[in-house]
């Protein structure tokens, strides 16, 4: 008779749930008991009480279904720290040369939020490709604009000033 083998049992997803569900109900003191024995150390004393029922929520998933793999963690380690990306994002000496297609660009206008993905080849709103900026601008305004400054990769010009 041939072997057969038997591969590692299926997560159960009701029990998954039903263990998520229990951390929601966890107060700030009891999830900092669950921190501790699910890493070995404290939480970081400042980590809000949502943050920490996320991370251990996404702990438990990634403990029965799976964590990333190692192309993805790679990934994220490389990245930059939301604090520098924060800063970068509203550096007004950055060019638009600087923009990397996949980059979505947002501005409210008129109570909507509009975005703009930045392409190899121009500029994707609404299903339409742009040639440049300003021209997605215009698409979104019907007036015309300097693009970069209507998405605020510019800093506004003192050109009325007299000097």
């Amino acid at each position: 008779m041939p072997r057969i083998k038997i591969g590692p049992a299926l997560p159960d997803r009701k029990s998954l749930d039903a263990e998520i569900a229990r951390l929601r109900d966890l107060d700030v003191g009891e999830l900092r008991i669950r921190w501790q024995n699910a890493f070995g150390r404290p939480p970081p004393p400042h980590l809000p009480r949502h943050l920490m029922f996320r991370v251990l929520a996404y702990r438990l998933q990634a403990d029965q279904l799976g964590d990333l793999d190692a192309e993805s963690k790679r990934l994220l380690d490389r990245s930059v720290s939301p604090e520098d990306a924060g800063r970068r994002a509203v550096d007004p000496s950055r060019s638009n040369a600087e923009l990397r297609p996949g980059t979505v660009l947002g501005r409210e206008w008129y109570g909507r939020m509009q975005r703009v993905t930045v392409l190899t080849e121009g500029y994707s709103w609404n299903g339409k490709t742009y040639p440049s900026l300003s021209k997605a601008a215009f698409a979104i305004t019907g007036t015309h604009w300097n693009g970069p400054k209507f998405f605020g990769l510019r800093a506004t010009s003192s050109k009325g000033t007299a000097a």
